[in-house]
């Protein structure tokens, strides 16, 4: 659990990812969500209009997960957007900078998730359901695609993820996530979370075909792409 929660938060103190590590993902997520959703709605009583209380959400989504899904996506973007070969893709990935694929599809997706919280009412249980639901998703990546660096990598460290403990969690995970998000948002959340899930889907379609399997950049990319889609989706007035 404190692995976990030192891997994909900024508390705790960073211990060595292991395989075992993985099965505490939904529930990190779920308390990270917990935290972004109760920030989101204790500003929308101390502030007038959607915009502070959505960009106070955003920021701390941000702040307690380090940038690091952030950082996923933008080096996603770098490597799965230009028309380069495999090598070239991942050595792309693998580089510190950021080029102008992986800038603009982050500050087109930030601005999404802002336009997302703000265009509906503060729902602490919704933000826990999507951010317990994409951490899940992780699970099943790593219990399912194939990794794609031979030489190994960070996310390698997951690999072997195969216990039954593991796919239990990921199965509750998303069940669970599911479930909530109903409750919370009813049809309009069950739909954001499919075609979170769906699109999810396409990204790792995507670097399955251009790269051969996820890398952590692509697990991180998987989070705020589900989130995204998810959360843009159950603000859809039905």
């Amino acid at each position: 659990m404190l692995a976990a929660l030192g891997f994909l938060t900024i508390f705790g103190s960073a211990r060595p990812p292991s395989s075992a590590t993985v099965r505490w993902f939904p529930l990190v997520g779920a308390a990270v969500g917990a935290v972004v959703g109760l920030v989101w709605w204790a500003a929308s009583r101390a502030w007038r209009g959607p915009m502070v209380p959505a960009a106070l959400a955003v920021a701390t989504d941000v702040v307690l997960t380090g940038m690091l899904h952030l950082d996923g996506l933008a080096d996603s973007a770098d490597g799965l957007l230009p028309h380069l070969d495999r090598e070239r893709r991942l050595r792309v990935m693998s580089t510190p900078d950021v080029g102008a694929f992986g800038l603009v599809t982050t500050v087109a997706v930030l601005l999404l998730r802002f336009a997302a919280f703000g265009s509906q009412h503060p729902d602490v249980a919704l933000v826990v359901a999507l951010w317990c639901v994409s951490r899940s998703l992780m699970v099943v990546v790593v219990l399912l695609v194939p990794y794609a660096r031979p030489e190994g990598g960070l996310a390698s460290a997951f690999l072997g993820s195969t216990s039954p403990v593991t796919i239990a969690a990921a199965s509750v995970g998303l069940l669970a996530g599911g479930v909530l998000a109903g409750w919370a948002g009813g049809t309009p959340a069950v739909v954001g979370v499919g075609v979170g899930v769906a699109a999810a889907g396409v990204l790792l379609w995507s670097a399955r075909r251009r790269l051969g399997g996820f890398t952590g950049d692509v697990l991180g990319a998987t989070v705020v792409v589900s989130e995204t889609v998810a959360l843009l989706v159950a603000g859809v007035h039905w």
